[in-house]
């Protein structure tokens, strides 16, 4: 009886764990992604069994190009600055902050911190300390601050953001940090649902729609045309659509979407948004990364371990541990997409 009894409960934990597997294995697979590994991973976030871990930005030093640092968002509790060993250095609580962008020493945030009243949370990054000093929120309409990022601007230059609102709402204006920080919208466009990802290209906008795929804005006077370029198809996109990145390799720019239901990358060739293919971060030295959300990108020469460009993602299983973000070589990615 007690060998029957072992058996029978040795079968009812390998259904249990099968079924567990299954439960955790995506439900959608997409084309078949080529496999990369991490270089490296940071430390984990601070909020842990949480859904914490949510966006990547990247600082680049504009004295030594070479030197970078990596700004994120706990978005239970604030911001994390971490090297590119991942090592974590500073951190600022903010409470609700989802998404963050850089631009020069200044940093930005969707502050979810009232979910009927959206803002921007508005940083000064000092390096070398280094440290964040919070400048202020900066009122931006109605509704939940969801999505964020800065459009690339010369030094000196206004500083521009696009923030998404929960609902599908992108508010595209400057920010002035000059006292009390401000937020005056230039145009506005209504994406049909939950959108979040998004990333600039000169003028025109990307944004992720989460179950419906990526939509390319130009801004026309108050508002924008809007064209979908990318769909959920099951094939190159994996609903959630999450973030967005773009890097520029060989004299060809990229743009990268987080496949967040099948763990997985899509590739696109700008500006006519051209499938190139899609990658996967697999597990090696470091974890694979599963259920990303926030990713960054950025092409440039940050030492032997990154010589070609940085590619970093959310990862939202970590294992025992709470999320982190996961760092891959760039020049990985491209050899194994024949770029």
């Amino acid at each position: 009886m007690m060998i029957r009894t072992t058996k029978l409960l040795s079968l009812a934990a390998l259904a249990a764990s099968l079924a567990g597997c299954a439960a955790s294995a995506p439900a959608i697979r997409g084309l078949p992604p080529v496999q990369v590994t991490a270089s490296g991973e940071t430390q984990p976030v601070g909020t842990n069994r949480a859904d914490a871990a949510d966006d990547p930005a990247i600082w680049i030093d504009p004295a030594n190009p070479n030197r970078a640092l990596i700004v994120a968002t706990d978005k239970k509790a604030g911001l994390h600055v971490y090297d590119l060993a991942g090592k974590d250095i500073a951190f600022t609580q903010a409470g609700l902050v989802n998404n963050v962008d850089v631009a020069g020493d200044i940093i930005v945030a969707s502050d979810r911190n009232d979910e009927m009243s959206a803002a921007l949370a508005v940083f000064r990054l000092d390096a070398a300390t280094p440290a964040i000093t919070a400048l202020g929120r900066a009122p931006a309409g109605a509704g939940e601050a969801y999505g964020l990022c800065l459009k690339k601007s010369a030094p000196g230059q206004p500083i521009t953001a696009a923030l998404i609102v929960k609902d599908g709402t992108v508010r595209v204006g400057t920010v002035g940090i000059d006292g009390t920080p401000t937020f005056t919208v230039q145009w506005e466009h209504k994406i049909p649902t939950q959108s979040e990802g998004c990333v600039f290209d000169g003028d025109t906008l990307y944004v992720g729609e989460e179950v419906g795929g990526i939509w390319e804005l130009k801004p026309d006077g108050k508002t924008a045309t809007a064209r979908m370029v990318a769909p959920v198809d099951n094939q190159r996109l994996v609903a959630d659509v999450e973030g967005l990145a773009t890097i520029d390799y060989k004299g060809q720019r990229y743009l990268l979407a987080s496949s967040q239901g099948d763990n997985a990358y899509a590739v696109f060739r700008l500006p006519g948004v051209e499938y190139v293919g899609r990658f996967a971060v697999a597990a090696g030295a470091f974890g694979a990364t599963k259920e990303t959300d926030g990713i960054e990108a950025v092409a440039g020469n940050f030492g032997p371990a990154f010589p070609d460009g940085i590619f970093l993602a959310q990862d939202g299983d970590n294992g025992a541990l709470a999320q982190n973000f996961k760092l891959v070589r760039w020049d990985q990615i491209a050899a194994a997409l024949g770029l």
